[in-house]
């Protein structure tokens, strides 16, 4: 294995790459970076993996079974391989991170594996692989990368990712991230509001601010509330989201800059994890229950029409009857409008694996989380349903499933599908709802 500092100058110009990602948003965001540094040494993008010089998949680590799914595609990608011997294939991201030199013993047809502070390096990389034909890695985490001097390669869209900081200090036990992405870090204020602007002029008419914590922005003179005022004031700028916030760093000037600033969405993805203190403090979140239903209470009184989603894990180790219970009614009360409900499965590397011995039965998780699904089903077709006769405003993104029909997201980060109706992409609409499915409205534009 190669992991050296002075390494070839790069010879890929010729090159295409196909490029697929796995996971959360910021690793979208991270495969505009790559798309970016990749072209601009000269590579160009295919759609077409069967002609591809190089293949990427950009990974995630938070579940076994998102890395699971990733060895698997990469098995079947190794008989374009065996067909193109030249065929150059690479794992990047959170999961090449995690799994450092093990990934190639179990996949030696991988020939570049490279964590997410790497991606410039990618380029010499390739290059070096290339004439070395020895596998080329990148696994250091620097505290120090930004990736700030690197322009994303962005899709023709009224909507961008825009990454604000990088990295996580929080230490919850269940979770790989910390482990893989390193430390906080922030991006410089001016950076961020040059980009934004920058976006605005170039068409771009919402933006979704991302973070591990991304409510835990600092970059040493401005925090996380006035960033959101800074932004806020940008001419063009229409709508602002941001994700994922830590209910710790919810800070009230947080939800106040919320509430007083137009161009933030009524909504908030706000990842409670368990309605049990027990569990909480054993997760390392930082917070009690009382403090995030405070919490809730004080963005809907801010916010009456806030969309609140949130995330869960059930079977914990040392969860009890009495703690999921308490889960299932923190669900009850606060009736939020979706949720992404897991069942927790050990990860090698995190706190929560001494805790191995207190594992909850698969049959009992499973039962809870069937629990848990039937009630936000529930609630989400409730609060749907009362949205028929309503209308909303809803930002134009492209394209529905079905013929003849367009998509696009109300500020509560509702999906809303609708006839065209000769509207453009980016437009700001008004829709009647008619109908809904699920977490999805359906109707017609005003």
């Amino acid at each position: 294995m190669n992991n050296q500092n002075h390494m070839a100058v790069s010879s890929n110009h010729h090159l295409t790459f196909y490029l697929e990602t796995y996971g959360c948003q910021m690793n979208v965001s991270d495969s505009e970076i790559i798309t970016s540094v990749l072209k601009q040494d000269g590579m160009t993008p295919t759609d077409s993996i069967e002609t591809a010089d190089v293949i990427l998949m950009n990974t995630c680590a938070v579940r076994e079974h998102a890395e699971q799914r990733v060895l698997g595609r990469v098995s079947q990608i190794n008989k374009f391989k065996l067909k193109k011997k030249s065929l150059i294939v690479g794992v990047v991201g959170c999961m090449a991170q995690r799994m450092g030199v093990s990934l190639s013993k179990k996949a030696p047809y991988v020939d570049v594996t490279v964590g997410p502070d790497g991606y410039r390096h990618l380029p010499t990389l390739i290059s070096n692989n290339r004439e070395s034909h020895q596998h080329q890695a990148w696994l250091k985490l620097d505290q120090t990368e930004n990736y700030q001097d690197i322009k994303p390669d962005r899709s023709d869209s009224p909507h961008a990712w825009v990454t604000i900081m990088r990295g996580c200090n929080k230490r919850c036990t269940f979770c790989i991230v910390p482990h893989v992405r390193g430390r906080e870090r922030s991006r410089p204020h001016i950076e961020i509001e040059s980009e934004v602007q920058n976006l605005v002029e170039n068409g771009v008419k919402e933006i979704t601010l991302l973070g591990q914590t991304v409510n835990a922005y600092h970059d040493g003179q401005v925090g996380f509330a006035d960033l959101l005022r800074k932004l806020n004031r940008i001419h063009g700028l229409e709508r602002i989201r941001f994700t994922s916030p830590h209910p710790y760093d919810m800070t009230e000037d947080a939800m106040v800059a919320m509430a007083e600033c137009e161009k933030v969405c009524e909504h908030l993805h706000f990842p409670v994890q368990s309605g049990s203190d027990r569990i909480l403090k054993r997760m390392v979140r930082l917070y009690k229950i009382d403090e995030y239903r405070r919490k809730v209470e004080r963005l809907r009184e801010l916010m009456p029409h806030i969309g609140l989603t949130t995330d869960v894990i059930v079977g914990f180790p040392g969860e009890t009857e009495e703690d999921f219970q308490a889960t299932h009614d923190l669900m009850v009360d606060i009736n939020f409008h979706t949720s992404y409900l897991f069942k927790f499965s050990f990860r090698d590397g995190t706190a929560a694996t001494h805790f191995y011995d207190d594992r909850v039965p698969d049959d009992v998780s499973q039962e809870r989380l069937t629990r848990l699904i039937a009630l936000q089903r529930s609630q989400t077709h409730e609060r749907s349903q009362s949205m028929v006769g309503q209308s909303v405003e809803v930002l134009v993104q492209g394209e529905g499933k079905r013929e003849n029909q367009s998509r696009g997201r109300n500020r509560q980060n509702q999906m809303v599908v609708f006839p065209k109706n000769n509207e453009n992409l980016g437009d700001l609409i008004h829709i009647r709802v008619t109908e809904a499915s699920g977490w999805t409205l359906i109707g017609k534009q005003i």
